[in-house]
């Protein structure tokens, strides 16, 4: 068991852009905390011969709860599940809520997760968000005196009217923090969400692809030279703290996620969902989650996708072991014109060689026989690709 996802769906007010699912009744809080326990103790055989490395706390708003109605939550996963020592547990904090006081009640997580999205106090208003930079600055800064050294913030680019300069600004901002993880996320336009219906009505527009492509050339650029490892698309940390509970995800590990709208899976192909409504959810102890069974192809598929999300990429050897040599052979026919053009490498961890770049020889030893015979290398994006990795990861999915 890789690790344990709680979702909390509380929000004082929802921003403009996000679709994830919420509600702002928190008159519910005290019973979806019972509600949540209810299904945590239920479910603890699911994990019973599994020590829980991660747990972590999302949302909605996580620390729309109290620090109190928290602890209760931490504990009863402790009193259900076998957590191991030194456990990554994570929670999300809106800078607003990071008071001392409840910083003060936050007992047994050892890593904070902040949605700042902007330190620009014009565009922060457009999205809905309820602090302003100063307010983010000094809910690092009181995390940080409290003895908590796991930070991580969230910005967004690609904002409407965001500039590069302004952009660079929000980067220089992060950065003096002094934090120790970094996401950066482009702005999306989710259908039904007010930024969706305002841009379709014309009042904001998006970034242009251009300056989307050069924010994000820009920000890979800064982390480096801040001693950041990018070590996933759209995540960077100083070593030694990327996120342990999501880079289980992409490395299709198993994990419960408790709550509504929360998902799990099993490690192996079986997918589960809890329906997203929480009155159904507070009134019946029986769930009745959406159980998807996935395919070999669909599960070839998502390690395809999640592996070149990260910088370790696609594991030949682990990749054949799981598939078997018909794909592992697909896998590098269809990565063949990238590698020539330099959007993937091909790398051997044993001669620490990359294989890359505009090398027809390269190509032809791939198509004839799959590179030097080894199943010890492992297939890269390179960084000029990571914007258009989309296309490139859909052109190396499964298609007999």
């Amino acid at each position: 068991m890789a690790g344990i996802y709680i979702h909390i769906p509380f929000c004082k007010s929802r921003c403009i852009y996000c679709d994830f699912y919420s509600t702002t009744d928190e008159s519910l809080a005290e019973a979806y905390v019972q509600a949540l326990c209810r299904e945590i103790r239920a479910r603890r055989d699911e994990a019973s011969s599994s020590r829980v490395c991660t747990i972590y706390i999302g949302g909605g708003t996580p620390s729309r709860l109290s620090p109190e109605q928290l602890q209760e939550i931490l504990e009863c996963v402790r009193s259900n599940y076998s957590v191991e020592a030194g456990a990554e547990i994570t929670v999300e904090l809106n800078p607003e809520d990071v008071t001392p006081e409840y910083i003060r009640g936050l007992r047994g997580f050892n890593r904070v997760s902040l949605g700042i999205q902007t330190f620009d106090d014009d565009l922060l208003s457009l999205l809905r968000r309820r602090h302003d930079a100063a307010t983010a600055r000094q809910a690092v800064e009181g995390l940080q005196e409290a003895g908590i050294h796991n930070i991580s913030i969230d910005l967004i680019y690609g904002l409407p009217g965001q500039t590069l300069e302004r952009w660079e600004q929000d980067l220089s901002s992060a950065f003096a923090l002094h934090v120790q993880h970094l996401s950066a996320y482009a702005l999306s336009y989710e259908q039904g969400t007010p930024l969706w219906r305002l841009r379709r009505e014309g009042k904001v527009a998006e970034a242009p692809d251009e300056l989307s492509v050069e924010m994000y050339r820009r920000l890979c650029q800064r982390a480096r030279e801040e001693g950041f490892l990018h070590y996933e698309i759209s995540n960077f940390a100083l070593p030694g703290y990327e996120s342990r509970h999501n880079s289980s995800y992409w490395a299709g590990t198993a994990y419960l996620g408790f709550g509504p709208g929360a998902h799990g899976y099993d490690g192996e192909r079986t997918r589960r969902a809890n329906p997203s409504d929480l009155r159904s959810y507070l009134s019946s102890e029986d769930i009745h989650p959406i159980i998807e069974e996935l395919t070999t192809a669909e599960l070839y598929d998502e390690a395809v996708m999640c592996g070149l999300r990260t910088i370790n990429g696609i594991d030949l050897r682990r990749l054949e072991e799981r598939f078997g040599p018909e794909k592992k052979a697909y896998l590098l026919k269809m990565a063949a014109p990238h590698l020539q053009s330099g959007r993937l490498t091909l790398s051997d961890p044993h001669q620490h060689q990359l294989l890359s770049g505009p090398s027809i020889a390269c190509s032809n030893r791939i198509l004839a026989g799959g590179y030097y015979h080894s199943s010890a290398a492992r297939l890269r994006l390179t960084e000029s690709a990571l914007m258009v990795s989309d296309s490139i990861m859909a052109e190396l999915m499964w298609m007999p």
